[in-house]
C-alpha cells in the first residue's frame, strides 16, 4: 500500500526543516572515519594502554589492527530489576564476538536510576537530568577511539534515550541495542492499581500494600506494564536498533542468551570497514524518527517520549516538535491495549502477536516508512518477524498473521481507535500533551475550578485532610526542569483516581511529568513554557475555571483577557521565590533550555556553526 499522505507530508516537512543541521551532522560523521579500523589512528602508546589488560589472544587481535573491536556499554546494576540480568551479558558478548571474527571490550558503564524507587521521593529530581549524564557517560566511554562498533545494554526510562543520544554523538560507529527483557507476569497491573487506591483511601495498611507490590515486582526483568521502559523497547524495535522481536523475551532463558550472542555477532558484521557497515548516525534519519513517533502513537506509549524523541532527533541533526506528534496522531490508529491502556501486560502482548505483528500491520497500511536502514539491512520488513530457538541457535519466522488475542492487539483494519494515544493541548495556559489512550471518552472534557499547589506534597496533604472531595482541576506548578528537574508526579495518580471514581470531575495540569504508567485521570502535562521560565500557569489562582478539552485540544483558563494580562506582572515575585529550589549540583542542567520547551514551542533554531553541538545537546 502507498504511504499515507499525512505521513509523507510530515516527513517531508521534517526533512526540509532539518536540512542544514542534518547536513552538518553527516559531514561530521564522514570526517570521523579514516582508513583501517578505528584504533589505527592511535599512537603506539595510546594503543598499548588500550589493550594492556586484555587476554593474550584478544591482545594479539588488537595489535594486528585488522579485526573489528566492539565496545560494550552497560547500565548494569544490582538494584534495577530490569538491569540486573546484564551482569552476565558481557561474557556472552565477548565469546560471540570472538566466534564472529572480532573482539569485544567492556568500554564503560553508565548510571542507571530507577524511577519506580524514586517516585514521590526527592530522588526524582535527578531523573530527567540523568538522561544527559548517561549520554555524557556514553560519550566518555567511546572517546578512546578504540572501537569499530558498539553494543548498548539498557532498558529503562531515561537510560535508553541517554545511551542513544550518546551513541549519536559517535554516529560513525554502528550500534546494536540489547535489552534484558521483562520479568514474568506477577499480580495483574489492574489489581495492583486497585490495591494502591485502597491504600490511598486508608482502607488497608502498609503491610498489605507492600505484599501486593512485591507480588507485582517479584523478579529479574523489566516491570511488565507499558510505561517508558517498555515504550523504549518498542521504539528500538521499530527504529531497527534491536534484532527483530528481541524486546520482550524474558531474562535468564536460553532464547534471551542466544539473542544476546546473536546481537554481538551482528555488531561484528556491521562494524566499520566491513561490507555491511551501518553507522548509527545514518540509520537514525528523518524517516526512522517518524517511524518511532508512529510506533509510540499506535501502541499508546509513554508521554516521556514527547521529550526524549525531540532530544534524540536533535542529537542526529533532526528537528521535530509536538506539532509533528499531533499531526501524526490524527491518522495513526491505536493497535494495542496494554496496561495502563488495558488489562494486559507486555508478556501478554508478546504472546498475542508482539512487535513484529504491529510493525507489519502498520507497514501494510502505509503507516510506516519501509525504506529505512536497520541493523538487519535496508528494509523495515525484516523486523516483521519473531525469534525462536532451534538447536541452540536463533531463527526467525514471520509474525503471526492474525492476533492471538484481539483484546490486546488488533489489526490496522480493526483498531481500538482510529487515532493515536497522544494529543497536543493549546490555549492561554501554554502548550501541553495528554495521553488519551488510557482515559475513557467521558473523562476527556473537564471544566472545573482550579486548586493551585506548588508541590505534590501539598496536594497529598490536602487530599488526606479530606479537602478535595469535589470537582476541581489540580494545578501543580514549579515542577519543570528549571525548577526542580521535572520529576514525575505518578504518586498523585491513586488519589486522583479515587476522586474520579467517587464521581467528581477531576484533572491535573502541570509543568511537570507523569509516569508512563499513569492512566485513567486526564492530565495535561509538560505545560510549556514552565512557570519558572515565565509560563502562564503561574497566573492561575484558586477558583479560576479551567477547561481541559482533550478531544478538541484546548487548555484554557476562563479568565477575562484584561485580568489575565494584568496577572503577568504579579507573578514575577512568585517566580523569584522559587529560584534555586533544586539541588545545587544540578544547577548547570537547570540553566539550559529544557527538551520540553524545545519540543513544545515553535522553532528558534541555533546557528548551524559553530557546528551542530548546540543542536545535539
Amino acid at each position: 500500500m502507498s504511504l499515507h499522505p499525512v505521513l509523507s507530508s510530515v516527513t517531508d516537512r521534517i526533512i526540509e526543516r532539518s536540512r542544514p543541521w542534518r547536513s552538518a551532522y553527516l559531514a561530521r560523521l564522514d570526517s570521523a572515519l579514516h582508513d583501517g579500523v578505528q584504533r589505527t589512528a592511535l599512537s603506539c602508546t595510546n594503543l598499548a594502554h588500550g589493550f594492556a589488560a586484555f587476554p593474550v589472544n584478544d591482545k594479539l587481535a588488537l595489535r594486528q589492527t585488522r579485526l573489528p573491536s566492539v565496545a560494550i556499554i552497560s547500565s548494569y546494576n544490582d538494584m534495577l530489576s530490569a538491569h540486573q540480568p546484564f551482569e552476565r551479558f558481557p561474557q556472552l558478548i565477548k565469546e560471540a564476538a570472538r566466534a564472529a571474527g572480532g573482539v569485544a571490550q567492556f568500554a564503560g558503564g553508565v548510571p542507571a536510576m530507577c524511577d519506580g524507587v524514586t517516585q514521590g521521593q526527592p530522588g526524582m529530581e535527578l531523573s530527567l537530568f540523568s538522561r544527559d549524564a548517561i549520554a555524557m557517560s556514553t560519550a566518555i566511554a567511546l572517546s578512546h577511539n578504540m572501537f569499530d562498533a558498539v553494543v548498548y545494554l539498557g532498558v529503562c526510562d531515561k537510560i535508553v534515550p541517554g545511551l542513544l543520544i550518546g551513541a549519536l554523538h559517535f554516529g560513525h560507529l554502528p550500534a546494536v541495542f540489547i535489552p534484558a527483557g521483562p520479568m514474568t507476569s506477577g499480580m495483574s497491573n489492574s489489581e495492583k492499581a486497585r490495591v494502591r487506591q485502597k491504600y490511598a483511601k486508608g482502607e488497608i495498611g502498609r503491610a498489605e500494600l507492600l505484599e501486593a507490590e512485591s507480588q507485582s515486582y517479584h523478579g529479574a526483568g523489566t516491570c511488565t506494564f507499558y510505561g517508558t521502559a517498555n515504550s523504549n523497547q518498542m521504539l528500538m524495535e521499530v527504529m531497527g536498533l534491536h534484532l527483530p522481536g528481541a524486546a520482550f523475551i524474558t531474562p535468564n532463558t536460553p532464547l534471551r542468551d542466544a539473542l544476546t550472542a546473536a546481537a554481538a555477532t551482528r555488531a561484528v558484521q556491521i562494524a566499520t570497514h566491513t561490507p555491511q557497515y551501518t553507522p548509527v548516525g545514518r540509520l537514525v534519519d528523518e524517516k526512522s524518527i517518524v517511524n518511532a513517533i508512529i510506533a509510540l502513537l499506535a501502541t499508546g506509549g509513554s508521554t516521556n517520549h514527547t521529550l526524549h524523541l525531540v532530544a534524540i532527533a536533535k542529537a542526529a541533526g533532526i528537528v521535530i516538535d509536538w506539532n509533528d506528534f499531533n499531526a501524526l496522531s490524527a491518522v495513526i490508529p491505536l493497535l494495542t491495549r496494554i496496561y495502563p491502556n488495558g488489562d494486559a501486560d507486555v508478556n501478554h502482548f508478546h504472546a498475542a502477536g508482539g512487535t513484529g505483528f504491529v510493525i507489519r500491520e502498520l507497514l501494510d497500511a502505509g503507516l510506516l516508512h519501509e525504506d529505512v536502514t536497520t541493523i538487519m539491512g535496508n528494509s523495515l520488513r525484516a523486523h516483521c518477524r519473531e525469534p525462536f530457538l532451534r538447536e541452540g541457535a536463533v531463527v526467525w519466522q514471520d509474525a503471526p498473521a492474525v492476533s492471538a488475542d484481539t483484546t490486546v492487539v488488533r489489526s490496522a483494519a480493526e483498531p481500538f481507535s482510529a487515532d493515536g494515544g497522544l494529543r497536543l493541548l493549546d490555549g492561554n495556559l501554554g502548550r501541553a500533551v495528554i495521553k488519551v489512550s488510557a482515559v475513557k471518552p467521558e473523562y476527556r472534557f473537564v471544566e472545573a475550578p482550579a486548586i493551585v499547589f506548588d508541590s505534590q506534597d501539598a496536594f497529598m496533604k490536602a487530599y488526606k485532610a479530606g479537602e478535595l472531595n469535589r470537582s476541581f482541576v489540580a494545578v501543580v506548578r514549579f515542577q519543570g526542569p528549571r525548577a526542580n528537574g521535572m520529576p514525575e508526579l505518578h504518586a498523585l495518580t491513586p488519589a486522583l483516581a479515587n476522586l474520579q471514581d467517587a464521581g467528581f470531575h477531576v484533572a491535573l495540569v502541570t509543568d511537570g511529568r507523569m509516569s508512563g504508567a499513569s492512566g485513567k485521570v486526564p492530565a495535561a502535562i509538560h505545560v510549556s513554557p514552565e512557570v519558572l521560565a515565565g509560563g502562564p500557569l503561574g497566573r492561575v489562582r484558586d477558583g479560576d475555571m479551567i477547561r481541559l478539552d482533550a478531544e478538541n485540544g484546548v487548555l484554557q483558563a476562563l479568565v477575562p483577557d484584561l485580568e489575565w494580562a494584568a496577572r503577568e506582572h504579579a507573578t514575577a515575585d512568585l517566580r523569584s521565590n522559587q529560584v534555586g529550589m533544586g539541588r545545587d549540583i544540578f544547577a548547570m542542567f537547570r540553566a539550559t533550555v529544557s527538551a520540553a520547551e524545545e519540543g513544545a514551542t515553535t522553532f528558534d533554531l541555533p546557528p548551524i556553526l559553530p557546528t551542530v553541538e548546540k543542536v545535539t545537546v
